[in-house]
């Protein structure tokens, strides 16, 4: 495992900001760690890179415990915090060269890393010039130089454009490729589009751990249909593949189904059928959205 969480909780004064999380990811996963501001996500991601300490539990990184081992620790993984912190009046390769003093990194590896995060048409310019996105870059730039093989970010799209957030995407799924990244955000879209797998913490607890093609490939659905009037609960669940029904509202059911295939011609020959009308028929697809309001709300 790449990264093992036993137990970790944290206190501030009495204020309890994560409550016994516990969890692993295995080497060359991308995980979304997902959760409502406030969650914990940045207080765990600060004891994974040694800089807090927890007040309970144990994490190990590579093989070393973040409170028994640091050093081993910051030297096996690339961190990119929530506010990237960047000398603004130095230059990209000198900001990167002043790093990779620190790494003990061959100098030859920034030219490397400049092209691998796509900076270099602006790597003559210092970093105060630079777009939000390419502010990021240099960050990412500055968390691989030492070639780790967990790289943990913080909320790394948060503030970019557009096309700045398909960019960053696209350079952490290449990044990906390779190494372990777990990668906190509250925007979902950032897990679907990035990510293998996705935790989510609310409230100091984890809630959830799915793979995201569980949730693309969930065998139920339910149906959001509305007639003109009261039907018998009986004669909707001799739909094929029916499951369950539930009357919501006078003439408004949901029809749960135990099949991927998409169930409204089903309810419209139905209606068709029976001499009923439709007034509204609706999909409602279980998806990482919804599951995260059902949990978080």
């Amino acid at each position: 495992m790449s990264i093992e969480v036993d137990g970790i909780s944290k206190y501030y004064d009495k204020q309890k900001a994560l409550d016994e999380v516990s969890f692993s990811v295995k080497k060359g996963e991308i995980v979304g760690f997902l959760g409502p501001n406030g969650a914990g996500k940045s207080t765990l991601m600060k004891i994974l890179t040694t800089y807090i300490d927890a007040s309970e539990g144990t994490a190990i990184v590579n093989g070393f415990d973040v409170s028994l081992d640091k050093k081993n620790v910051q030297r096996s993984v690339g961190y990119l915090p929530e506010h990237n912190p960047l000398y603004l009046e130095m230059y990209v390769k000198e900001y990167l060269a002043f790093n990779a003093g620190i790494y003990k990194v061959s100098k030859s590896r920034i030219q490397d890393i400049i092209e691998l995060t796509g900076l270099t048409p602006e790597a003559h310019k210092t970093i105060g010039q630079l777009s939000k996105g390419y502010r990021q870059r240099v960050g990412l730039a500055n968390a691989l130089l030492h070639d780790p093989s967990v790289l943990i970010l913080d909320e790394p799209t948060t503030g970019l454009d557009p096309n700045q957030l398909i960019d960053i995407r696209h350079l952490i799924k290449t990044i990906g490729s390779d190494k372990t990244v777990f990668l906190s955000t509250h925007i979902m879209q950032e897990v679907e589009a990035i990510c293998d797998r996705v935790i989510i913490i609310n409230k100091g607890q984890i809630v959830a751990d799915k793979k995201l093609q569980e949730l693309r490939d969930d065998k139920e659905q339910t149906i959001i249909v509305e007639f003109d009037y009261r039907i018998e609960d009986a004669f909707l669940l001799k739909l094929p593949n029916a499951k369950s029904v539930k009357n919501v509202h006078e003439f408004v059911y949901e029809i749960t189904f135990s099949t991927s295939e998409d169930m409204r011609s089903h309810v419209f020959d139905f209606a068709h059928d029976n001499e009923l009308k439709i007034l509204q028929l609706n999909q409602k697809n279980a998806s990482l959205e919804s599951l995260f309001h059902e949990l978080t709300s």
